[in-house]
């Protein structure tokens, strides 16, 4: 946290309209510095203080305090740190996902993402253990953690980031009140069910801030947190990056190979196994089966099921037989 002392007429605070450029903006200028902000009767000796008052400046990392000696002083409590090289690709503030029709094959196998260094600190967005996972649940795959909460409860940041998307429950289906932040190193991070948002779409944000209150809104059970990270809109287990439970990253960097993004990979499988999931799944029929019974066992549909195999609904099964029932990404 920077203070930056002026001695000033109580009456200045009150009895002049303070403009934009009279604080340090980091979009602004980029000769605008906090070194630029003046000193004004330096001379003045410093005595003891209390403070009396805090007020808001135009820039919502800046505040001002004031004093029982008719003094102020800014206190610069630290503004994100965010690289906008290439960070508006794809970028869109009317979809919830960006990145539509990119392909995933386009990807490299594996990335190392950086999430925290020396200039970018980290929060858990709500600290609790993880009630569902990144998994299908019955034939709806879930693709991010849930964490339950109290209406009201504090929602963070995750990141240094800017708003790309905010919306209520009429717009963004079961997600509810849903705040998608981008970070600059290509993660976005939706944070879904919230009863209140409080900011909005380009804001800047910092890791830990508060941006919301937790609640129960769109397709909800009961109040928690839904949490999702994606990178160029594809999801991937949120547990691979938080231990949520202790409100820590995994690690500093963050590698993702392509297979994380199967809803069948998640946290806490071995590399193996993980690339495993993301592979074709085969079931060999049994006695008693039938084409509804093991759509329902694998999480998807009779059509999807004859697709994948060339067969029809009415089609005759025979025990033995090998059903491709998913189709792997690697």
């Amino acid at each position: 946290m920077k203070r930056f002392f002026l001695i000033l007429p109580l009456l200045c605070a009150f009895g002049v309209n303070m403009k934009a450029q009279d604080f340090y903006d980091p979009y602004a200028s980029p000769s605008q510095t906090p070194d630029s902000i003046r000193i004004v009767r330096a001379d003045v000796p410093q005595i003891e203080k209390q403070a009396i008052d805090t007020i808001p400046s135009s820039d919502k990392y800046i505040k001002i305090v004031l004093y029982d000696d008719f003094t102020w002083e800014y206190i610069d409590e630290g503004h994100p740190v965010i690289d906008t090289a290439g960070f508006y690709e794809g970028w869109s503030t009317e979809m919830i996902h960006a990145f539509r029709g990119e392909s995933l094959e386009s990807f490299p196998d594996s990335l190392d993402l950086r999430l925290v260094d020396s200039l970018h600190n980290y929060s858990a967005p709500f600290l609790g253990k993880v009630h569902s996972g990144f998994k299908f649940r019955g034939r709806r795959p879930h693709y991010g953690v849930d964490l339950p909460l109290s209406v009201g409860d504090t929602i963070r940041a995750a990141f240094d980031g800017i708003v790309r998307y905010s919306g209520r429950p009429s717009e963004t289906g079961g997600y509810g009140n849903l705040i998608v932040i981008r970070h600059d190193n290509g993660l976005e991070t939706y944070y879904g069910h919230l009863s209140a948002r409080l900011v909005n779409v380009d804001d800047p944000v910092k890791a830990g801030e508060c941006i919301g209150l937790g609640g129960s809104t769109g397709r909800s059970t009961g109040p928690h947190l839904h949490f999702e990270t994606r990178y160029h809109g594809k999801p991937f287990d949120p547990q691979r990056v938080f231990d949520f439970e202790n409100g820590v990253i995994r690690d500093s960097i963050l590698t993702i190979h392509k297979h994380y993004f199967n809803i069948h990979s998640h946290y806490g499988q071995t590399d193996k196994e993980s690339k495993s999931a993301s592979g074709n799944v085969y079931y060999k029929v049994k006695k008693g089966d039938n084409l509804g019974k093991i759509a329902k066992r694998y999480g998807t549909t009779v059509g999807a099921l004859c697709r994948l195999n060339g067969i029809k609904s009415t089609s005759v099964l025979r025990i033995g037989q090998r059903l491709l029932v998913r189709k792997g990404t690697n």
